[in-house]
This record gives C-alpha cells, structure tokens and sequence, in this order.
C-alpha cells in the first residue's frame, strides 16, 4: 500500500496508464508529467494494459501494490520439522533456544516458525489456565538471593550409560583412571554438586561446582557469591534457601549475620517458593546447554552462550561437567 503523499497513488496509476494506453502519450512523457522514473511509469502503464486486454473494467483499486511474497521458497522450513518444533512447544513448553538445541537448528529459525504459527508467546501454550503467566522479582538487584544445590552423577570419559547406552556407558566406566571402587571392584564415578546464587531481580546466577555440600562449602560459596555481587555494584540484603541441613546449620546462619544479610526460609515441601533457582536447575536437568558444551570443565560458563543467564564458574570437577545431564 503506497503512503499518503506518494507521487502515485491507485488513482494517479490509472490517470497514467489511461493517458498512456488510450491516449497514445509517449512513456517518457507520462513520467515526466508524474513526477515518477521512466520504468515506474511503464510498469502501470502495462498493468493497466494488461488489464484492459482480459476484458475487465480497470478501477483504481486494481492498481493496488501487488504483494511481495514469492510464489517458490526452496528453502523453507519442512513441515514435519515445523509439526516437530510445535510438538515441544506444545508439550514440553520449550523456548527457542531449547527447541533449537534439541532440533540442531538456528534460534532464530525455531522462532520465526513459532511465530508464523502463533504460538511464539508462553502464554499461548499455557495448557492449565490459558491466562498469562504472572511472574514477581524485587525491585532492585540484591534484595533477594536465591541460593541452592543441585546434586548430579559424574559421567566417565566419553559419555555415560543415558548418552550411549548400558553396554558402552559400562566400558567407559571401566576405561575411566583414577576412580574409586565399591565393595563389588566395580569403579564409582561418584556425585558433583553445583551450588548456585540467583539474584531475584535481574536472575544473574553465580555457580560454583564441589564435591560435596557439607556447610562449610555451602558458607564459602556464599561469601564468594556476596563478594562477586559486591565488585559489581549489588549489596545483599536477604538470601533465600529451603531448609537443607548446610542451611539450617549455625555457621550459615552466623556467616549471614556477620554479612548483613537476613535470613529467609522456604516453607517445607513448597519449593515454589524458590522457584527461580528451581527453574535453572531444571534447565540444566533439560541437558540442552551442557550437551552442547565442547568443554566439560567448563559446563556452567556455557550457559551465557546460549543466553540462559549470566553465570561464573570457580572450582573444577571435570567429568561431572556434562553428567548424567548429557543424554539430551
């Protein structure tokens, strides 16, 4: 659709093929009248014939801006790759980069097709309410952390059982040095535990991954995590936790008062409550950003890749980087 004050608009389109076609004005001359170039002014003189030679009685709404879309794209996205985007949307209410990561495909190609399918919202796909999702965060950076742990197997080298099956996941075991033994010789490749600090309002995460998640570990990373947030401008005021042994211990509770911080717990069996640190533990449980990281010693840091949150990473536990987490 041409703007208001465009040299021709459907009305002077067909004044000019009507003074070109029928009244025999040399092209040259009709453009030079119009104030338009030479090949616009061809162009509705020959729609204007066109027209005129099917028999149809020619209007200014004929000469409407025809639409640009091609009739031919060879390289659209094939319809059982888009039913296969939907389908996740759909059921497992995966973004984008979600999507992309399991399809092996660009974001922004996930996106457009979940856009032309009107689906693009999280909203849309809501399949208990159908209503907006309404989602809180304090005010401003530090007024609440969000702290919590996440318990995850050590995978041998070159993948485990859930990424290639029993039988190779068992000889990659076996074929991992330096792993302990159980009762039966059989090796161990034991557990990794990420500890993670969310701040509520802007959900930049600081995660740190140890052996263990005894309150001594749990006290450092705090301190660690309230200093990181400190060289960035951020004061703690609050720290949110459920009620974890290393939480409810003395040291955490005498850690936080010495820093300023009040301590604030989640009611038992509500981990709602803590529901930002759970959603980003439950992306990493996804796999979709440790499966696509080349580097296991790093498995955290991969994650501001692939636009999940800003996230550092200090201590190393190498084979537990992609875990039990990389089947997907």
């Amino acid at each position: 659709m041409s703007h208001a004050n465009a040299a021709l608009t459907p009305q002077h389109r067909l004044r000019l093929g009507r003074l070109v076609v029928e009244q025999g004005v040399p092209i040259s001359q009709a453009a030079a009248l119009f104030q338009v170039s030479w090949p616009t002014a061809k162009r509705w003189a020959d729609r204007y014939r066109a027209q005129l030679a099917a028999g149809e009685v020619v209007r200014a709404a004929d000469l409407q801006d025809r639409s640009s879309r091609p009739q031919h794209s060879p390289t659209k996205t094939p319809q059982p790759v888009v039913r296969k985007i939907v389908h996740l949307r759909w059921r497992k209410r995966l973004g984008p980069v979600a999507i992309a990561g399991k399809l092996a495909m660009p974001p922004s190609t996930v996106y457009a097709v979940l856009r032309r399918c009107r689906v693009h919202r999280l909203w849309h796909v809501d399949r208990r309410t159908g209503e907006v999702i309404r989602r809180y965060e304090h005010d401003y950076p530090g007024s609440l952390l969000h702290v919590d742990v996440k318990k995850i197997g050590n995978i041998p080298d070159g993948g485990g059982w859930r990424y290639v099956g029993r039988k190779q996941g068992n000889r990659n075991r076996a074929a991992t040095p330096g792993l302990p033994r159980n009762a039966y010789r059989n090796p161990k490749t034991g557990h990794a535990y990420v500890h993670t600090v969310i701040d509520d309002h802007s959900r930049v995460a600081y995660a740190e991954i140890h052996n263990d998640e005894r309150k001594e570990t749990a006290v450092a990373v705090l301190k660690r995590a309230v200093a990181w947030f400190a060289a960035r401008g951020v004061k703690v005021e609050r720290v949110l936790s459920d009620n974890g042994s290393c939480y409810n211990s003395k040291l955490w509770k005498q850690t936080c008062h010495t820093l300023g911080i009040t301590v604030k717990k989640t009611r038992p069996y509500r981990p709602q409550t803590n529901g930002k640190i759970e959603r980003f533990h439950r992306t990493l449980a996804d796999g979709w950003a440790f499966s696509a990281s080349t580097d296991p010693s790093q498995p955290a840091a991969r994650l501001c890749q692939h636009g999940c949150t800003t996230t550092t990473t200090t201590g190393s536990t190498p084979r537990s980087a992609q875990s039990r987490l990389s089947r997907g």
